[in-house]
């Protein structure tokens, strides 16, 4: 069978991947503006770059959608 289904990506350039981050192993000058968390979520690119930081899975997910991207969980 070979539709095309409409919610992938057509490239591997829109997939990121979510993780989370502990913040104690972010730079020093990170960890003074998360006003006391203990975790993040980091939004990465295929290549591993960092995009994105965010308070919580829920947002990592939406704010990766709403740029076009389609993320996918890093245990």
């Amino acid at each position: 069978m070979d539709v095309k289904f409409e919610g992938l990506p057509d490239s591997a350039d829109r997939i990121v991947y979510v993780r989370e981050v502990a913040v104690k192993d972010l730079p020093k000058e990170v960890q003074r503006e998360v006003g006391g968390l203990d975790r993040l979520y980091a939004v990465h690119s295929a290549e591993g770059t960092r995009l994105a930081l965010v308070r919580d899975r829920n947002m990592a997910f939406v704010l990766a959608r709403q740029n076009d991207f389609a993320p996918v969980a890093v245990h």
